[in-house]
């Protein structure tokens, strides 16, 4: 099938093919060409294992960047989280809020602690932890509040941190999709006790495998480093602090090596570059699908006033009617890579046997079976995004049980 094409900003109308023999796949993992210099660096200078210069550089970087007190490298934002739930001291039968939608480790880290994880439901129109039903949920053993920031997307932080404050909780945000992101032009990661980056290959910057703490509460600063280091003083015995270091408290070996520091510094030089560059190819998405929306048969991210969100990802949400596995199937048999996202922690076993559900969870139900995220990694060009978008609207009009979709064209300005 052959659709007439407005080309933003042209003048011009393709006739494109949507069926193509070039496959788009979903990810693309972006290099900044400095990257293996960088290692090499670190392999002349005998310095593999944590903590070495390059890891240094990344720590002043984050909390320059972020106005973070203290940030500190991590082998994953999981293991970021695990150590959020150590310093809080969580203990079996304590409560966490947090959304069902997201990715498990944000549960995970703390019934590894024994936590309880509470589920509550999730906004309309971003997808992030609804703060109005946080204080119903709130119960005599409730100890933390974890909002996570969907696609880059931050949440309602000023609600979240103002219930926090007279509830007497805690707060730490899974920023694990949120770096370059801000609310009321803070960073994410920064605005609660503690925060947590992701570095994993899917996110903006990255280092392959890794992650980030960030301790926004001076009084985890210490015991922070004490945890990431197997439980020991050893960051103050290098720091000449103490004359020895010795096992101190509960901790673990959080520290990735300093390859991976090497590899991500490379990134973070960039950091700004790449979120503008990923900024033009999510604007270009919102401007394609516009027409899309207008007709009815999807819809668009939202970004309200005061956020900053960092092109993390572009996804559509389907109407009800519409079949997305039916969907998906299509946009692979057109060689595009089209992916849903989380299975709602709520509805899985591991949910079920470790943590409960505060209300009907009518919202994440909905929403997690309705959205579909498109391919979006720098170098992506114009003319792939139109293709999807073609692709897109095809698919959608064969499997929506309602007219096909009709002509894409421009939208109207708006640029999210």
């Amino acid at each position: 099938m052959a659709f007439a094409f407005p080309v933003p900003g042209s003048g011009r109308r393709v006739e494109s093919e949507v069926v193509s023999d070039e496959n788009i796949p979903f990810n693309r993992p972006y290099m900044t060409g400095k990257e293996l210099d960088y290692i090499a660096q670190a392999h002349s200078g005998n310095m593999l294992a944590g903590d070495g210069p390059f890891t240094r550089r990344c720590h002043r970087w984050i909390e320059e960047y972020s106005g973070s007190r203290k940030a500190l490298l991590t082998h994953s934002c999981t293991a970021a989280l695990e150590m959020a739930a150590l310093l809080l001291d969580i203990q079996p039968g304590d409560e966490v809020i947090m959304p069902s939608f997201t990715f498990v480790s944000t549960a995970n880290a703390f019934v590894l602690r024994g936590g309880v994880p509470v589920f509550v439901d999730i906004r309309e129109d971003t997808l992030n932890l609804d703060e109005r039903l946080i204080e119903d949920a709130i119960t005599p053993r409730t100890r933390a509040i974890v909002p996570v920031h969907y696609a880059g997307v931050p949440c309602e932080m000023d609600a979240i941190m103002e219930i926090a404050r007279r509830r007497g909780l805690k707060v730490v945000e899974d920023a694990a999709q949120g770096v370059m992101s801000s609310y009321q032009n803070q960073s994410l990661g920064s605005i609660g006790d503690l925060g947590a980056f992701s570095f994993h290959e899917t996110k903006n910057v990255i280092s392959g495998e890794g992650g980030a703490l960030l301790v926004n509460d001076g009084a985890y600063s210490l015991r922070a480093e004490i945890i990431r280091e197997k439980g020991t003083d050893r960051s103050r015995f290098f720091r000449g602090e103490v004359d020895k270091y010795t096992w101190q408290e509960v901790g673990s070996s959080f520290l990735p090596g300093e390859l991976i520091a090497a590899f991500l510094w490379a990134q973070l030089e960039e950091a700004r570059s790449i979120t503008a560059r990923r900024m033009e190819i999510w604007n270009r998405y919102h401007q394609l699908l516009a027409p899309l929306e207008e007709q009815g048969v999807l819809r668009r991210p939202i970004i309200p006033h005061g956020c900053r969100h960092n092109a993390h990802m572009y996804y559509v949400l389907l109407t009800e009617e519409t079949d997305r596995q039916a969907v998906l199937a299509e946009m692979k048999t057109r060689g595009v890579q089209c992916v849903f996202h989380y299975v709602p922690l709520h509805s899985s076993p591991g949910g079920r046997r470790y943590g409960r559900a505060h209300g009907a969870m009518e919202m994440t139900g909905r929403l997690s079976g309705r959205l579909i995220r498109l391919p979006l990694w720098i170098g992506l060009t114009a003319g792939q995004q139109e293709r999807i978008a073609q692709s897109l609207s095809a698919a959608i009009g064969g499997h929506s049980g309602r007219r096909s979709p009709g002509t894409i064209s421009p939208a109207a300005g708006q640029s999210g």
